[in-house]
């Protein structure tokens, strides 16, 4: 028996010999930027616009501005995960987490966007998708000081069961960035203001949050581009 327990001791010993079920934990590997993508999914999103948005998501993640600034990062690498929204509670995570380091990871991520089914989604549940959303950078199976959560969307957050306002300060709370695109297909929201105002007060939060507008949803694709370059490049807020 102790000679069996010495021969165990002498074998645990030994550089890469591990006991039986002995797991050993390996870091997430590191990345430039962790962001969701929240999109608007809700009942005023018809088909057209639907793949007018996520044809311009494709887009601009695989644009070569968006990834020459990926590559002047340090670790050349952002990790993307995208969200779809609408419903109260409802919000769902239609594109897991993917890492984007070159062309060809960008074109697999695009396509992942481009194929997934759209979930069934209604109403603007904007504070929903920001809690759904940080609990999905909090899971995330990489790492970065820098995380940011990106809702875009054509109207104002009317029905969440956590109001957008209290979503928005719990994940700035937890170091991560809120920043918004606004689909400004009309002049103002039912409150009577533009719907850029109404996010910059209701929804970004964060050290240098920011309101990118498309004045239509043929604008989206530029919108999203110039707002991926801002957010990756680290721009501070008001410069742009």
């Amino acid at each position: 028996m102790q000679r069996n327990r010495l021969r165990r001791r002498a074998v645990l010993g030994l550089p890469g010999v591990l006991a039986p079920g002995l797991v050993v934990a390996q870091a997430a590997p590191s990345v430039d930027l962790l962001l969701v993508l929240a999109m608007d999914a809700s009942g005023s999103i018809d088909e057209d616009e639907f793949r007018l948005q996520r044809e311009g998501l494709a887009e601009s993640l695989t644009h070569p501005a968006v990834l020459a600034a990926i590559a002047s990062k340090p670790n050349g690498a952002i990790a993307v995960a995208m969200v779809e929204w609408g419903s109260p509670g409802g919000a769902a995570t239609a594109v897991d987490w993917m890492a984007v380091r070159d062309a060809a990871s960008a074109a697999a991520l695009a396509e992942a966007i481009r194929a997934a089914p759209r979930s069934r989604q209604s109403y603007n549940a904007i504070g929903d998708a920001i809690a759904h959303s940080a609990a999905l950078i909090a899971a995330a199976p990489f790492r970065s000081e820098d995380r940011v959560i990106d809702v875009a969307g054509d109207g104002p957050d009317m029905r969440s069961y956590l109001p957008a306002t209290a979503a928005r300060d719990a994940a700035v709370a937890q170091g991560i960035v809120v920043n918004a695109l606004a689909i400004e297909v009309s002049p103002v929201t039912r409150f009577g203001e533009p719907l850029r105002v109404h996010y910059e007060r209701e929804v970004i939060g964060g050290p240098g949050a920011f309101v990118i507008a498309a004045e239509t949803r043929q604008d989206f694709a530029r919108a999203m581009r110039a707002k991926l370059i801002r957010e990756i490049a680290g721009v501070p807020h008001g410069v742009g």
